[in-house]
């Protein structure tokens, strides 16, 4: 039987008045128990700190006591529920913090910073037990859990820098490590680096967004089998229908590492692809709605299809039910030959149903006769004068997940807007039918844009073999990522006024043995997408791919945007990789054009339109002799944020 040694450690309260109080951590730590006590097989001592006890002191020596108990075979799991904080690091921390601040847990007398944090951890790892984290919390901006929606900033005390070793040079929260030997513990965290976790009601009670949602995927059933990587993405699909608001991290990602095993311990899990099955239900596949898999009628048109492991042809599947932790399938032509029912196939994705993009239709009770032809021209911007697949009218924001486009009327304009109230293109005119549908066909465009954007699979270990860098034209290294996710470039001084930056982009391919299909995509802030970054070749095992066959991207503003002070552009770099060459048409559209027709064009013909992706190969094959069925394979898909920018 596995012991399972558990440090719980949750505040609401803190014992200086400048500390704002929480309400959801003691509930946090106390279902996080309740939901151990009921796991079968395993025997659990626990030990919880609550609010005042949790001091620095006592934490320390309840990991190194308490979890140092744990030996081969057990499990060592260390919960925490209360502020983070950050603080500047030193010239010497900066090497290893490229954000240039040190992040920590608020113990209730002070900083428990991730540099002390982490050989903790490792040392009880070092006895020969499993052991895990589970962090909610936020490491940056002073915000930590936020219950209305606005940061709460914990300042540092000037003592506290002085007060954190450095144990080593690793960083062991949000992100990962920049040197130093690998883990001995797997984190799964609240929220990115330098990003804001929350906690909200649920059910009458006050939980982190992220306990809530990690505790939701453990109960369901075959839950606390899942590997940690898993039981992440299951987590994280939970948090996104829950707002979007924060991105749960995962760390280590290795594959075969700690990730992959459970969260009470066991043997590692064979990080994908999923496995086909023959169950009492039929087929069915180990993957489902907590993996990020659409539900509903979206989810038919899920399809999957058998690797080629055992050199029979590959078989289509089509998705029946989506279910939390599994997806039912049957084969799409029945009459053909099916899967073995006597052995599990490695499938893989093959056509992924993307989430509609919610539209809220905003205007005074004077301008009804706007909206409802605004709603009328929506209900025929589909193929075939039919509603768009990739649209969804919601009554009020609330009730929108995923990407929210709100259109507010007002003295003959239409206003379309983000989530955050920001304007996503220039107030269009509202005066008749005309002006509706291109309002409409411009809503089909964003969301066209948004989907591609924010396109996954969940399939983290393959795409962990890829990797986007970019690097200063007269550099050496690649830029990395600012606290919000961004890669900043900025203009600079040149002979005749401000020059663009000019940088090197990089694909690589991290992978030993396995060649890899890439295409690199350019997505602006003008809605449009072109592949002419990287139109589609293959990167040799360890090889890198170079954008514009090794020539220099210009990052400039577009006509349009004067380089003036202040003045900035956005680009997301959006890497598909395969294990085989892959349709591109889909990805390639111009940029939103304000006097284009009303009416819907070639340019929002099929591709795309009923909002389904299909990574499928090109048309045709330029093989000789008979034509085959096209090949599945694996894919993923990456993105990279850019921020180019006039400094004032």
């Amino acid at each position: 039987m596995t012991t399972v040694y558990a440090l719980l450690m949750g505040i609401n309260t803190y014992p200086s008045a400048d500390w704002p109080a929480l309400g959801g951590c003691v509930n946090d730590v106390a279902a996080a128990g309740t939901w151990l006590r009921r796991q079968r097989g395993v025997e659990v001592r626990a030990r919880s700190l609550l609010d005042g006890a949790a001091t620095l002191g006592s934490v320390v020596a309840g990991i190194r006591e308490h979890l140092g108990q744990a030996g081969p075979g057990d499990t060592a799991l260390f919960w925490f529920s209360g502020h983070g904080t950050e603080f500047a690091a030193t010239a010497e921390e900066q090497r290893i913090e490229p954000t240039g601040r040190c992040q920590a847990l608020v113990c209730a007398d002070g900083p428990l910073p991730d540099k002390l944090l982490r050989p903790l951890l490792d040392g009880v790892a070092a006895g020969g037990a499993q052991v895990t984290a589970v962090l909610d919390c936020c490491f940056a901006g002073g915000a930590t859990r936020d219950a209305a929606g606005t940061p709460r900033y914990l300042p540092p005390d000037p003592s506290w820098h002085a007060s954190a070793p450095v144990a080593a040079p690793v960083r062991a929260a949000g992100g990962g490590p920049t040197a130093g030997p690998g883990p001995g513990h797997v984190l799964l965290a609240a929220a990115r680096l330098n990003q804001p976790a929350y906690e909200d009601w649920f059910d009458g009670r006050r939980h982190g967004v992220f306990t809530h949602a990690l505790l939701g995927a453990l109960g369901e059933h075959g839950g606390p089998a899942l590997s940690c990587r898993r039981l992440l993405a299951a987590a994280h699909a939970r948090v996104q229908r829950s707002g979007d608001r924060q991105h749960p991290v995962l760390w280590p990602t290795d594959a075969g590492g700690p990730a992959d095993r459970p969260l009470l311990g066991g043997a590692p899990h064979r990080p994908g692809p999923y496995l086909l099955s023959l169950g009492g239900s039929g087929w069915q596949v180990d993957c489902g709605a907590g993996h990020g898999l659409p539900t509903g009628s979206a989810g038919l048109a899920t399809e999957w299809t058998t690797l080629p492991s055992d050199g029979t042809p590959p078989c289509v599947l089509a998705t029946r039910e989506v279910h939390a932790e599994r997806t039912l399938v049957e084969p799409a032509d029945p009459s053909g030959p099916g899967p073995d029912p006597a052995v599990a196939h490695p499938v893989t994705l093959s056509a992924l149903a993307l989430p509609p993009v919610s539209v809220l239709l905003e205007a005074p009770a004077a301008r009804s006769g706007a909206v409802a032809r605004l709603a009328a021209a929506l209900a025929s911007a589909g193929p075939g004068g039919r509603p768009s697949p990739l649209l969804r009218t919601v009554p009020r924001a609330a009730a929108a997940s995923g990407t929210l486009l709100r259109v507010t009327v007002h003295e003959g304009r239409a206003r379309i807007l983000l989530r955050d109230g920001s304007p996503a293109v220039p107030p269009l005119p509202l005066a008749g039918a005309d002006d509706a549908r291109r309002i409409a066909r411009c809503l089909v465009h964003l969301a066209r844009w948004h989907q591609l954007r924010d396109l996954a699979n969940p399939d983290p270990s393959f795409g962990s073999l890829a990797r986007i860098e970019v690097v200063p034209w007269d550099g050496a290294a690649a830029v990395t990522p600012d606290g919000s996710g961004e890669i900043l470039c900025h203009y600079g001084d040149g002979p005749d006024g401000p020059r663009e930056p000019r940088v090197s982009v990089r694909i690589r391919n991290r992978s030993r043995r396995r060649p890899l299909w890439c295409v690199l995509l350019n997505l602006t802030d003008s809605y449009a997408s072109s592949p002419a970054l990287f139109p589609g070749h293959f990167v040799a095992p360890g090889g890198t791919g170079h954008a514009l066959d090794g020539e220099p991207v210009h990052l400039r503003l577009p006509p349009g945007r004067p380089p003036r002070p202040g003045a900035q552009a956005r680009d997301w770099l959006k890497l598909i990789v395969a294990e085989g060459e892959l349709n591109t048409l889909p990805f390639q559209f111009g940029a939103w054009e304000q006097d284009g027709p009303a009416d819907r064009g070639t340019a929002d013909g099929a591709d795309g339109a009923d909002g389904v992706f299909r990574p499928a190969p090109p048309a045709g094959t330029r093989d000789l002799g008979p034509a085959r069925p096209p090949a599945a394979g694996r894919w993923a898909a990456l993105t990279l944020a850019l921020r180019t920018v006039v400094p004032g």
